[in-house]
């Protein structure tokens, strides 16, 4: 039985209170955590006190998207430049052939930089679904073992509000064991969007995760009208609400009724800082300095009582032109776009945004605990500390799943490159 020894763990990740880090031996049995125990000299691997973190979760992603860029980049940075290119690309590119081939380059890379379950959103205005959401089934299968997944069907306003579309979308979605989800901001049609959506997912059975509010416009009210939907209806499935950047340019309160709101409808919240740092607040003649850091109120959030995770969002795709699916990316850049520094006593307790608090909130078999019984799915690492952690990308990180160790090699762009002169 291989043993782990003098590991550095955070006790927010061994579900005992305290923010400050132990030591620990890990020990590993037929692929499972058999014990964790204080440290104690001894035969074993010694991890000279690096920091040992259960494989990540990235719960807001978009593998249909992903690397595109080289073929149809964002022509000005901004939001409505990056739907615009996405909407051409999509039209024109996105065969079955092309979206597989980029979605399994994006779970390798993602796999091989520690994540155990990720969810995606899935671009699904008609006709789209019926191309996106059999390959991903097909995909799902493929990684089963590997990477857990989810996907949520994408579609805007008008669709939501199209009866037929709306059911075609749902009946796509229910048949591949999906989510409902959408995207409206800045839309005074929000209110019946929502209502809309909160019915036909109550009716057919499905988990909600919506793109709201991803803009710095103080009058987008997506969140809240979401928030009223599901007290309105009484809808008990799990919703997810993902950016929410507009929280944070409202006035103090606005934002303390919604968070309000979005605490009392039990609604989870995303924050994609990677992503809304690259986008919001972009002036579109690239001559203005950004002022707002485009992420949601985190903090304020959590101390309500909300469910909040961190997650990738767009890699290399018009939406974010850079990122590369790893979690620990998405939690140094979230650590210091959101400050989860400070104050330090509570510094650990954000890394769950990437692991269990995001496991919890999508509803993953993979929980991304570090306790005895649960699969031996690590990373390893060489640093000790928190600044040791974020101070580097530890590209020398090692992964264990199901207790072996695997090939930690990133897949080479080259790749992709016949598919970028499409």
């Amino acid at each position: 039985m291989p043993i782990l020894r003098n590991a550095s763990v955070p006790s927010a990740m061994l579900g005992r209170p305290g923010s400050g880090l132990e030591r620990v031996d890990i020990a590993v049995a037929d692929g499972l955590i058999n014990a964790i125990t204080p440290h104690q000299p001894g035969p074993g691997r010694d991890l000279e006190g690096g920091l040992v973190l259960p494989a990540f979760v990235d719960m807001h992603t978009h593998l249909d998207k992903g690397q595109i860029w080289p073929r149809k980049p964002n022509p000005d940075g901004t939001w409505i430049g990056a739907l615009l290119a996405v909407q051409t690309d999509r039209d024109g590119l996105w065969s079955k052939a092309d979206v597989g081939r980029r979605m399994d380059f994006a779970l390798r890379t993602a796999y091989a930089h520690g994540t155990a379950a990720i969810r995606t959103h899935l671009d699904s205005i008609p006709p789209q679904q019926l191309i996106s959401w059999d390959l991903f089934a097909e995909v799902r299968d493929a990684w089963r073992g590997r990477i857990e997944l989810q996907a949520v069907a994408l579609i805007h306003a008008d669709c939501i509000l199209d009866p037929a579309q709306l059911d075609a979308v749902a009946r796509k979605a229910k048949e591949f064991g999906g989510l409902l989800g959408g995207a409206v901001m800045s839309d005074p049609r929000a209110k019946q969007a929502m209502l809309k959506l909160v019915e036909k997912a109550g009716e057919s059975g499905l988990d909600i995760d919506v793109h709201a509010d991803e803009t710095g416009d103080p009058g987008s009210d997506t969140l809240e009208r979401l928030a009223e939907a599901v007290l309105e209806t009484g809808y008990t499935g799990r919703v997810t609400a993902g950016h929410c950047c507009a929280l944070t340019a409202q006035d103090e309160a606005t934002q303390q009724r919604t968070i309000d709101k979005v605490a009392r409808a039990g609604i989870a919240i995303v924050s994609l800082p990677m992503c809304n740092m690259y986008l919001q607040d972009r002036d579109a003649d690239g001559r203005t300095t950004p002022v707002r850091r485009g992420v949601t109120l985190l903090k304020e959030l959590r101390a309500a009582g909300v469910r909040v995770a961190i997650a990738s969002d767009n890699t290399r795709d018009p939406f974010y032109a850079y990122g590369d699916l790893d979690a620990l990316e998405v939690l140094r850049e979230g650590a210091r776009i959101l400050h989860f520094d400070h104050p330090r006593d509570a510094a650990w307790s954000w890394a769950g945004t990437v692991a269990y608090d995001a496991a919890a909130i999508a509803g993953f078999d993979y929980t991304a605990q570090l306790a005895a019984g649960a699969s031996a799915d690590l990373v390893m690492f060489r640093a000790r500390t928190w600044t040791e952690l974020l101070s580097r990308p530890q590209a020398d990180r090692q992964v264990m799943r199901r207790g072996e160790l695997i090939d930690t090699t990133l897949p080479d762009y080259r790749e992709l490159d016949d598919l970028m002169e499409a």
